[in-house]
C-alpha cells in the first residue's frame, strides 16, 4: 500500500538544529529503506529563505501498521524534528515507480 507522509517540521528557533542533527540517520535509514523497496522518492519542503521546514516522503508498505512502525523509530520522529504529520494512502503512477515496482 502506499502513502504519502508530510512530517512539517517545528516553528521554534531549534528546529533547524535538531532537522541536522537527526538528518544523517534519517538519511541512513531512508538509503537502507529504499534499498528494501518501501521508499519510493522523497524530498524537502522549502521556505522562500531555502530553509528545509519538512518532509514529504511517498513509500511503499504492506498496511498502514508497518508504516506507524517506522514512524516509532524514523530518526525525524524520535528526535522531534517532525511535530506534525500527515499520512494519506495514495497510488503513484506506475511510470513515476522505479522499475521493480512497475509491475
Amino acid at each position: 500500500m502506499q502513502f504519502i507522509v508530510t512530517g512539517l517540521d517545528g516553528t521554534d528557533s531549534g528546529a533547524l538544529d535538531r532537522r541536522m542533527a537527526a538528518r544523517p540517520a534519517h538519511l541512513e535509514q531512508f538509503a537502507k529503506m529504499q534499498a528494501e523497496g518501501k521508499f519510493l522518492f522523497a524530498a524537502a519542503m522549502l521556505d522562500d529563505q531555502e530553509k528545509m521546514t519538512g518532509s514529504i516522503v511517498f513509500c511503499d508498505f504492506r498496511n498502514r501498521a508497518e508504516l506507524d512502525a517506522w514512524l516509532e523509530r524514523e530518526p525525524y520522529v524520535v528526535g522531534n524534528v517532525w511535530q506534525n504529520i500527515d499520512i494519506k494512502a495514495c497510488k503513484v503512477v506506475p511510470s513515476c515507480l522505479p522499475a521493480a515496482k512497475q509491475s
